[in-house]
């Protein structure tokens, strides 16, 4: 078997290969992975809305709501008109859906069981500080970006302002 080359490979063919053993699981289950990925999102925080829950699992917002339609049909999921504002609607888990919970969770600890069946539990300890430590740096890189560019857009703004002032 030949080693991977590079950190960004190992991980990305890692995440694929993860990825794909625990979708078979769920698949086992009838969900597919955005399914079992929206319903364990709505399970940590119950009552959100589409778009907020399409945030927490990362799906596209018009992907959700076919997603949404295909869940509460199948009795996963209700929507309820929000108490203060009728335009709004949020999420509920039905009592369907609570078991599945507990099978998607399985299927994610026989998934990383799996993966870790040889890697002693000091190189766990410290692969999961290097990981962490990773992407600490990069989110801090994420946020002084995001930081720069909202001071160079005032920069911009300010600039037209000054411009139109002439």
């Amino acid at each position: 078997m030949r080693p991977l080359c590079t950190l960004g490979f190992a991980l990305a063919d890692l995440t694929r290969r993860y990825v794909h053993r625990f979708e078979q699981r769920v698949q086992e289950l009838g969900l597919t992975l955005g399914q079992s990925t929206t319903l364990a999102a709505l399970a940590r925080n119950e009552g959100l809305t589409q778009a907020k829950l399409a945030e927490e699992a990362n799906v596209e917002p018009m992907t959700m709501v076919r997603m949404l339609d295909h869940m509460e049909a199948g009795g996963l999921l209700t929507r309820r008109r929000d108490a203060r504002d009728r335009r709004v609607r949020r999420l509920f888990l039905t009592t369907k859906a609570k078991p599945l919970l507990i099978k998607i969770q399985a299927g994610a600890d026989s998934t990383l069981k799996e993966a870790l069946a040889d890697v002693r539990n000091e190189e766990r300890v410290l692969l999961m500080a290097v990981l962490q430590r990773m992407h600490d740096n990069l989110r801090a890189l994420d946020d002084r970006r995001i930081t720069s560019d909202s001071k160079q857009q005032r920069v911009n703004t300010e600039s037209g302002m000054m411009g139109r002032q002439n």
